[in-house]
């Protein structure tokens, strides 16, 4: 897919409803796009909707070895709901290997280098032959993701980015989740509104950044998945 097609579907779909979408990337793509999952809410919506279009997909877990019970709980939960088939595609090293050869605790030394071992070099595996990849970005989340489009072409990893969700807030998600009395991870009613690992995840109070959760206290604000990265180098 080009840029001029990517950007052209882009403002085809910004009007169109969520389940839209995801019907035409599950047609145009087939057995060559992947859904991840990281378990918090939008995960469950994007579940809910593939199974009730019936359309199949690819679902992979990325599973860093630190989350919370509560996030396999609620994974465990939508499959058990949704008869689901879920792919783990793990980090190269166990959380001990990675002590044993990093230093223990490298989420608080260096949180970038956990994350490049843990997160994002399982994503390139599990991104490896496949065109089309559906993420929950939402623009809401935060001001690094103020911009996502609902299609987006990544080059460097060289897929296209589906993003059904990035024009929707808080309250729809919820809004969604309640009308169709979906599972979805208990933390965020807990004061969680964005969760990842444990060691680098708190919760927030009232009215503070969604984001302020996530690596508190050190000025990192994602953990690469949707950062770029330049062509050739997503391996």
């Amino acid at each position: 897919m080009t840029a001029a097609e990517a950007d052209e579907l882009a403002r085809r779909f910004e009007p169109l409803p969520a389940q839209d979408l995801l019907a035409w990337a599950a047609e145009r793509f087939g057995d060559r796009i992947v859904l991840t999952c990281s378990w918090q809410f939008q995960s469950s919506v994007l579940v809910h909707m593939l199974h009730d279009a019936g359309l199949r997909v690819r679902i992979v877990e990325l599973d860093t070895g630190l989350l919370f019970p509560e996030t396999y709980a609620t994974r465990d939960a939508l499959i058990e709901r949704y008869d689901l088939t879920v792919e783990r595609v793990d980090p190269l090293r166990t959380v001990g290997e990675q002590a044993h050869d990093e230093g223990p605790e490298l989420w608080l030394r260096d949180p970038d280098r956990c994350c490049a071992l843990r997160k994002v070099a399982p994503l390139a595996r599990a991104l490896e032959g496949m065109d089309a990849w559906i993420t929950g970005i939402r623009r809401e989340q935060a001001s690094t993701r103020a911009a996502a489009r609902k299609v987006e072409l990544d080059a460097g990893r060289g897929v296209v980015k589906v993003q059904p969700l990035a024009d929707w807030t808080t309250e729809d998600v919820m809004g969604y989740l309640y009308a169709h009395d979906i599972p979805y991870n208990p933390l965020h009613d807990r004061g969680y509104p964005s969760i990842g690992c444990m060691p680098c995840t708190r919760a927030v109070a009232p009215g503070e950044d969604p984001r302020a959760g996530r690596w508190a206290g050190t000025g990192k604000v994602e953990c690469g998945l949707h950062l770029p990265v330049a062509e050739g180098t997503a391996d």
